[in-house]
């Protein structure tokens, strides 16, 4: 499996968590759309013998876009690449782009997924966070969403300053109640530069609690599970035939061809990533030289990348693949390092698989940087 990833950077307005690449001012919007189908173009013999089987909108705030320009995107990843018969389209959008006219043009459009940045039902968390949507923009664009979409996603946030249990249990039974197929959810993480950093270190803001965002995650898990949703990696959560293809292939370390300022893409053995300003890659794609930049992957960096995508899924690690792709020593080290946490009851081997226990899932980033090797090239 493979997949493009498009990054759309631009944002109606800065959510004050938020440390990803985008601008609130819209005047290059047509150049970007522009210089993103060029890019296409231009890295096409990248993907040349490869089928692409997810096209992803992320950002950003892709809905921002005109129905129109997001066709045109599409039409040229067709044009310039070979994609399967039914490939997973997937566009992230807020729920203040959502109107009804707005949902029905992309459902007659080739985009069959929607992952809606909800966030909160509830109006005092959205204005912490600064989103340019209200609770009532949330619950009426996801029913409307309904009536057009089978295949929706939609975003939480769990760990927030003032969120009680009881208010969390409240958002988690609400996006329940409108019976969507997948949910990704993370705890609220505090990035340096960012305005919620800065609302922390005055005291405006409470500063995050790491014990209350795993309790909140364990309601989670505990509550989407019950309610039939397998929690296939750690943030993400899909019924049955909805595990997102897109997450799955990034999580397995598929190869991927990331389009955009800022985006990242990878083939195995090479990581690449575009410059995060969006005037020197409008400069660069108009003159038609690619502002990216990449690296080799030494076998200790891919170990460690595959120790840390695979601790966070329900596929684990294999000990099996690590001997063969990266070395027996790789392997006894692998094996090594882990005797603590399995004593722990953090980790856990079934067969030559090694897996986070549920005490341990939350803690997964932490126990697999231990895992990482260090030493070897």
């Amino acid at each position: 499996m493979s997949g493009i990833y498009i990054h759309i950077p631009f944002c109606k307005q800065a959510c004050h968590y938020c440390d990803f690449h985008f601008s609130t001012s819209m005047g290059k919007k047509e150049a970007m759309v522009e210089a993103l189908r060029k890019e296409l173009l231009l890295r096409k013999d990248e993907f040349s013998n490869v089928v692409v089987e997810t096209i992803y909108f992320g950002g950003g705030t892709p809905s921002v876009l005109k129905t129109a320009e997001i066709q045109s995107i599409i039409d040229s990843v067709y044009s310039h690449y070979e994609v399967c018969e039914n490939p997973e389209i997937t566009l992230e959008a807020n729920p203040d782009d959502l109107s009804e006219a707005k949902i029905i043009a992309l459902a007659e459009s080739p985009i069959n997924r929607l992952s809606i940045g909800i966030q909160s039902f509830f109006e005092e968390d959205l204005k912490l966070m600064n989103r340019a949507h209200s609770a009532e923009e949330a619950v009426k664009s996801l029913a409307t969403a309904k009536r057009f979409f089978d295949n929706i996603s939609i975003d939480l946030i769990y760990g927030m300053p003032d969120m009680g249990n009881e208010r969390w249990k409240q958002n988690i039974d609400k996006a329940l109640s409108f019976d969507i197929p997948h949910i990704s959810s993370y705890a609220l993480t505090v990035e340096p530069h960012t305005a919620l950093a800065t609302f922390i270190k005055k005291g405006v803001v409470k500063n995050v609690d790491d014990e209350v965002a795993q309790a909140q995650f364990h309601i989670l898990v505990e509550t989407l599970q019950a309610a039939g949703f397998e929690n296939y990696e750690i943030s993400n959560f899909g019924k049955p035939d909805y595990l997102s293809k897109n997450n799955t292939a990034y999580w397995q370390q598929k190869k991927y061809l990331g389009i955009g300022p800022s985006a990242h893409s990878f083939d195995g053995v090479r990581r690449g990533w575009n410059v995060n300003n969006n005037p020197k890659y409008l400069r660069a794609i108009e003159k038609g030289e690619l502002p990216i930049e990449t690296e080799i992957l030494s076998t200790t960096d891919r170990y460690n990348e595959y120790v840390m995508t695979g601790l966070r899924t329900v596929w684990g690690v294999s000990m099996g693949r690590i001997a063969s792709e990266y070395g027996e020593k790789y392997k006894e080290y692998a094996l090594n390092q882990s005797k603590k946490h399995i004593e722990e009851h953090l980790l856990y081997l079934d067969g030559d698989i090694l897996l986070t226990t549920k005490k341990g899932k939350f803690l997964a980033d932490g126990i697999a940087a231990d895992l990482f090797m260090l030493n070897l090239s």
